[in-house]
């Protein structure tokens, strides 16, 4: 470690957070309200945009490939990025909020009114970048700001907005359709008129509720008065910069190389979900042809409101995971949860009647809340506070890698092995949870129960 950065280290290590009332974690987690329509719009949608404008099954995972790859670009840049900025009025992190969350919402607005398959995979693109930079920062925020003895509650709090977030965005077709009377069909080629509004519902809660975040919230200031020249003497250029990044990667703390092997095997079982549940539910278990078939369309919309429902599972038991957190340890509740996932995603293929879905969707619900929580929780002890951001981003590559190499290989799978099938898709998902949960409980140190 640099003098600059050991000294950075011990003047943040002798500070002190004071904790924050209830209502102050509310305001700095309401961002999440609103970024989770970005995350959950595309992942209960996309697919069957995707599908509509022409691609075939085994073509989706490929499509899907902007969100991992800009996460591993954009994730440790602006992580590097905002450890190293602040400003007396606009903070450290909260530039980074508005700034990801304004250019998201334009490209929110633009997706439903893709023409052709590259101009939405495109849009995705753009999407998914700025959702990276108004994203990543939340999670160092919260370490920024509370004592760890708040980091449980702080991290299970965002877990909430999540949760709340992604029901309603999962939802929406459904409502637009049942409620407002939208269309939920279209031609091969165009995009239902209820997914349209969705989306264009989504751009004003995705900017809203993160201008609120930056507007009822601020920041402390750096523990060294000469943060701002120091960072300038320190790290000149842009190949400081990558040198800073691949410097913590190589020097990650071994409880974080632990849980990021967890993660390795968590994600690409929500990927799968997310690449073929939604098709898989109109097509497998409706019966349904494609998009302008009534019976795929209703289908797909009742997907989505049964994802609306894990996300509602999400926002009440994240309620009730801080104390189970408390008694069992971090790690044990996490293998646990992860199971209730598997379980949930193994049982959509034995589903005959569709109701059923909501008891599969129950167990991701529960896995879900851990997931948003207790890894970031895991690791945010052992993480030297000036380098949070970065490390924040570099855990992120334990989560994008793994679908790159979804992306990359599973069409492949998917049609030379699976036949297509998209509920095989979803239960190999649940496999990947077992395995995740295995690692997290035999490998992860036990930690203090009362300090978890």
């Amino acid at each position: 470690m640099s003098d600059y950065n050991q000294t950075i280290f011990e003047d943040l290590k002798k500070e002190s957070r004071p904790p924050l009332p209830l209502s102050e974690i509310i305001n700095m987690s309401v961002g999440f309200f609103g970024i989770q329509f970005g995350w959950d719009l595309q992942r209960a949608n996309m697919g069957r945009i995707y599908e509509n404008l022409g691609a075939n099954p085994d073509d989706v995972p490929l499509l899907f490939l902007a969100a991992p790859l800009t996460g591993l670009l954009i994730q440790p840049i602006i992580g590097y990025m905002s450890d190293r900025t602040w400003h007396p009025k606009f903070g450290r992190r909260r530039p980074y909020f508005f700034i990801g969350a304004l250019l998201s919402s334009i490209a929110l607005i633009f997706m439903p009114n893709s023409s052709a398959l590259w101009m939405a995979a495109g849009l995705l693109w753009v999407l998914d970048v700025f959702g990276n930079v108004s994203m990543e920062p939340f999670r160092a925020f919260v370490t920024d700001k509370l004592p760890d003895s708040q980091v449980n509650k702080g991290f299970i709090m965002q877990s909430l907005m999540i949760g709340l977030g992604g029901s309603i965005a999962s939802s929406l077709p459904w409502i637009f359709k049942n409620i407002f009377s939208a269309t939920n069909t279209a031609a091969q080629g165009g995009i239902a008129q209820n997914v349209r509004w969705s989306f264009y519902t989504g751009a004003f809660f995705f900017f809203a509720a993160v201008l609120y975040t930056v507007l009822t919230t601020k920041e402390y200031p750096p523990a060294d008065v000469d943060f701002k020249e120091k960072v300038k003497e320190s790290n000149k250029g842009f190949g400081g910069g990558v040198n800073e990044i691949f410097g913590a990667l190589g020097n990650m703390p071994k409880r974080m190389q632990i849980v990021s092997l967890v993660q390795f095997f968590t994600w690409p079982g929500l990927f799968l979900m997310w690449f073929y549940y939604t098709t898989a539910v109109a097509t497998n278990i409706y019966g349904g042809v494609n998009n302008a078939d009534p019976v795929y369309a209703k289908g797909a919309d009742f997907a989505g409101l049964t994802l609306a429902f894990y996300n509602v599972v999400t926002f009440v038991f994240a309620f009730i995971l801080p104390s189970i957190a408390d008694k069992l340890g971090r790690k044990t509740t996490h293998a646990i949860c992860l199971l209730f996932g598997a379980l949930g995603l193994i049982s959509v293929g034995w589903v005959k009647d569709p109701k059923m879905l909501y008891l599969s969707m129950t167990g991701v619900g529960i896995a879900w809340t851990s997931i948003l929580s207790m890894p970031y929780a895991m690791i945010s002890g052992s993480l030297p506070r000036d380098k949070v951001g970065i490390y924040m981003g570099i855990f992120n590559f334990f989560i994008v890698l793994p679908e790159i190499i979804a992306s990359l290989g599973f069409g492949s799978i998917m049609k030379n092995v699976l036949n297509n099938d998209r509920i095989l898709a979803v239960q190999i998902g649940g496999v990947l949870f077992i395995i995740a949960a295995a690692i997290c409980f035999f490998f992860i140190k036990d930690e203090k129960k009362n300090n978890a």
